[in-house]
């Protein structure tokens, strides 16, 4: 089981590079962009196009690493109460599958999307990148996100054991 949790962790660094990378990318672009503008008056004509591009990957490539490991932002004011009457345990476990579960929706349905993208020919205004290529993306990553809910949301209800110092 500590070989599963290792191959695990192993793969969830590489999202977070991708993320990381392209986070630079967008930051050494908006940095060029800048100097451009304020410079030459010729800013980057598509660095509105790869920014969004960029923050797709960013927020799409961190969002299974996040959720698997339970980052998110959460909203905890009931959650004494809940520890109180015993069932925090159980209410994280449900509400975690729960959100696993829906999110397979959305990310289907952005498969569908992306096919009818592709299936249209569109492509971005600047550099005519196909538009389906970052919206596969998406849909792929959503639907990884929603398994790794999923997952963890059964760990946490019948085998919480797995992950008591999973990030020591």
């Amino acid at each position: 089981m500590k070989s599963i949790a290792r191959l695990l962790h192993r793969l969830s660094e590489l999202p977070m590079l991708l993320a990381a990378v392209t986070l630079f990318v967008l930051m050494v672009l908006t940095f060029a962009d800048v100097i451009m503008r304020s410079t030459f008056s010729a800013p980057i004509e598509a660095a509105t196009e790869l920014t969004r591009m960029a923050i797709a990957i960013i927020v799409f490539a961190a969002l299974p690493v996040v959720s698997g490991r339970a980052e998110h932002i959460v909203v905890d004011l009931l959650d004494p109460l809940f520890r109180r009457a015993g069932v925090e345990r159980i209410l994280d476990g449900l509400t975690t599958l729960v959100c696993g579960v829906l999110l397979v929706w959305p990310a289907m349905r952005s498969f569908d999307l992306a096919d009818r993208a592709r299936s249209y020919g569109d492509l971005t205004e600047y550099l005519a990148i196909p538009v389906y290529y970052i919206t596969w993306f998406i849909a792929f990553m959503t639907l990884v996100t929603a398994v790794t809910m999923a997952l963890r949301g059964l760990v946490i209800l019948f085998k919480p054991d797995l992950l008591r110092g999973a990030h020591d």
